[in-house]
């Protein structure tokens, strides 16, 4: 009898998320960061075995509550597919640009990108 491999879980579990403002203050403090063109993807080495990621999205940047909410439903759905392919990193995906006529795709391929462009060793090399 052949054994199935186990089923990822594609859930976006609070274990995955940062929540605290001290994980997020954490992040920040260790100053790296990954620009892309709409995105700023500010990372530090977690403790923990896999990847966690808070959203910043600012009211200066998009204006309206359905637009930031539609930004952070798009990079939560996509990390969640990827969690498990990426280093173990707190991420704080941040909004850099105004989003209000920017495609989904343009800001889907934005954030693919820079999860890309994560070092994959300790994180101290500076991109």
């Amino acid at each position: 009898m052949t054994r199935l491999p186990p089923k990822l879980s594609y859930r976006f579990r609070p274990l995955h998320r940062l929540r605290k403002t001290d994980e997020y203050s954490s992040v920040f403090a260790f100053r790296r960061a990954l620009r892309g063109r709409f995105f700023m993807l500010h990372y530090r080495p977690a403790g923990l075995s896999s990847a966690r990621l808070g959203v910043v999205v600012a009211k200066k940047l998009a204006r309206r509550a359905v637009l930031r909410n539609l930004i952070k439903r798009l990079a939560r759905e996509h990390f969640r597919h990827v969690r498990d392919t990426l280093p173990a990193y707190d991420l704080i995906l941040r909004l850099s640009q105004p989003a209000a006529k920017v495609p989904r795709a343009a800001l889907r391929l934005d954030f693919a990108e820079l999860l890309r462009k994560l070092p994959v060793s300790d994180g101290r090399s500076s991109q």
